[in-house]
């Protein structure tokens, strides 16, 4: 009998989806984002888009962010397994209310509002029992579902909110939808993660906004608004209504944010007059600042950093990323740390010492001049 020729090999089989049907209420950039790591990831056999503007599901589905689209809830939830609230905070309770008649009670459901102590009681009132708040530290200036990316949740804080009413499987479920996602979950009560959110986030907002409305009233101050005004002021730059509806959402705890804030401005002003005080005052500020990136005490995995200068040239940056890229190394963050016409510098946060030492030479041998920080 003639020898048989060898067997294609079996194709490896596809890991099983953590859900069968995820719909993603409010196909926006943190929605989109979402829908983009469940599929990127293969974390749902199929994904429907919910939103009230017909537009917004049009690209969605254009831009093969979904499978499939709906302009309103129905007995067709009823088939989803994990529903993602994505909606701006002013329609967010309203949108819960409405899908809450028709979803399956064993779905999981979660939210990415910045606010928690609010939804967190309303789904409680609907009646929904296995909602997990959540709050992923993620977004951009730049809205809409176009501007969407998975990468945009990867590394990034995720935050979890149960209540006394969250069952264990449903806060476990959640979790691991979090870590397959690439980010990284971090679970607290509603209440503290909302005084939290408004000194980190809400309060640097307002900050903003003071700032760009110095400039707005002196047409000169604008000609001198450098790389550090812009920087300070980027947040700004976000959806002006959005925005608004997430601070008067948290309007009580960031009330006594601002009331600390005006008490750090009043003791800096107060240290105008001792040069020492002052310096102290920045020294602390820089060792506060510079720890950031590596989050120290350790909810996310410690960062090791590299800073690369480069000239003011097209694609330089690009030009560092394609060269670790090539050699496999994975950088898991980086940060412009300043641009000017003579050039500027960048930062890179990589996992490991050795992964420190490894891009250093490959950007050297590229001609970058590189500072190493483990």
């Amino acid at each position: 009998m003639p020898p048989q020729p060898p067997s294609a090999p079996t194709p490896p089989s596809l890991p099983a989806p953590l859900f069968d049907t995820a719909v993603i209420a409010g196909v926006g950039l943190i929605g989109g984002s979402v829908a983009l790591g469940l599929r990127s990831r293969l974390l749902a056999r199929r994904i429907v888009g919910v939103d009230a503007s017909l537009d917004a599901l049009r690209e969605a589905q254009a831009l093969g962010v979904v499978d499939e689209i709906r302009a309103a809830p129905g007995e067709w939830l009823r088939e989803a397994d994990l529903v993602v609230l994505a909606a701006p905070m002013r329609v967010l309770a309203p949108l819960a209310a409405d899908l809450a008649p028709y979803l399956n009670p064993q779905a999981l459901v979660t939210d990415v509002g910045s606010v928690k102590a609010t939804i967190a009681a309303e789904l409680h009132r609907l009646g929904v029992r296995n909602f997990v708040p959540g709050h992923p530290m993620a977004g951009s200036e730049r809205g809409g579902v176009a501007h969407a990316r998975a990468a945009l949740l990867e590394n990034a804080v995720w935050v979890l909110t149960p209540t006394e009413h969250t069952p264990l499987t449903a806060l476990s479920r959640a979790r691991a939808l979090v870590e397959h996602l690439g980010a990284a979950p971090v679970v607290m009560p509603p209440g503290a993660h909302d005084d939290l959110v408004a000194t980190v986030s809400h309060l640097p907002y307002l900050a903003s906004l003071a700032l760009t409305h110095l400039v707005a009233r002196d047409e000169r101050l604008s000609l001198l608004a450098a790389g550090g005004f812009r920087d300070l002021t980027r947040v700004a730059s976000g959806d002006p209504r959005m925005s608004r509806d997430m601070v008067v959402e948290n309007r009580e705890a960031l009330r006594l944010a601002l009331r600390r804030f005006r008490t750090q401005l009043d003791r800096l002003e107060a240290e105008l007059d001792d040069p020492e005080e002052l310096l102290a005052a920045a020294q602390e500020g820089k060792r506060t600042r510079d720890s950031l990136p590596v989050v120290k005490r350790s909810l996310l995995p410690r960062r090791h950093d590299l800073v690369v200068t480069i000239s003011d040239r097209p694609n330089q940056i690009g030009a560092v990323t394609q060269a670790l890229g090539a050699a496999g190394v994975n950088i898991k963050d980086i940060e412009v740390l300043a641009i000017r016409e003579d050039g500027g510098a960048m930062r890179l946060g990589l996992e490991t010492p050795e992964d420190v030492q490894e891009a250093a030479g490959i950007l050297r041998s590229a001609g970058f001049d590189v500072v190493g920080r483990a």
